[in-house]
């Protein structure tokens, strides 16, 4: 089980999670929905270790958590310039044995003795993913990973995902198109003001894409009517 118990994170003293408690039980994909602002890659920040929360305690099974737990796909990926993606891919040298590039290559149809800066951006999120995938760590921290893909890899990255839970991965995940998440988790976790303010299982899914839809009417319409008046 990872533990999240009363996470607080403030940037320039403006608070964006707080006092946040979330318990994700390990072997399961987790989907984190929110509307922008909500603190989504603040909490997967906060897994991760890229920030400090000045207050509460993230565990797994009952230990402080590691950075070696996790390999995390950041919403947006730096890479050097003028490598290519096989050189860069040889960056990460704590790998699967069982990780066979040519594999992974076809299945992505990556040019990986090209110039990084020579791919689309749909190219570089399958470089970035293929990365974290070769680090093979027990829990996955993926931050909107369908950002760029078209449809053919989107539907390849849910097969993949299902096969590392079959594996007992456990996956956290982020994406700005609902449905990605409802095909793929098996829980989702709403976020909103910076607190977990419900967890839904597959048969509620429904109920929660209609609650984020009507949140969003109620705020944005009177500004729409403004415009359009």
């Amino acid at each position: 089980m990872i533990a999240l118990n009363d996470i607080n994170v403030s940037y320039d003293n403006h608070p964006v999670l707080q006092s946040l408690t979330l318990n994700l039980e390990e072997g399961k994909i987790h989907g984190l929905v929110g509307l922008n602002g909500s603190g989504k890659t603040t909490l997967l920040n906060a897994l991760y270790g890229f920030v400090k929360p000045i207050r509460g305690a993230i565990s797994r099974n009952d230990r402080k958590v590691s950075r070696k737990d996790f390999a995390f796909l950041e919403t947006q990926n730096y890479f050097y310039p003028l490598i290519t993606g096989r050189e860069y891919l040889s960056i990460f040298t704590e790998q699967n044995r069982r990780f066979n590039l040519d594999n992974w290559t076809n299945l992505f149809a990556l040019p990986l003795d090209e110039l990084i800066e020579t791919y689309s951006t749909g190219m570089k999120k399958k470089l970035a993913l293929l990365a974290v995938f070769k680090l093979d760590r027990d829990v996955f921290l993926l931050d909107e990973p369908y950002n760029g893909l078209d449809l053919e890899s989107t539907t390849v990255l849910k097969l993949i995902l299902d096969e590392f839970r079959k594996e007992g991965k456990t996956i956290i995940v982020t994406s700005h198109v609902y449905e990605t998440l409802v095909s793929v988790c098996d829980l989702i976790h709403h976020l909103e003001g910076g607190k977990i303010c419900g967890t839904y299982q597959s048969d509620d899914f429904r109920t929660l894409g209609n609650q984020i839809t009507k949140l969003v009417e109620q705020r944005s319409a009177s500004t729409i009517k403004n415009i359009f008046k």
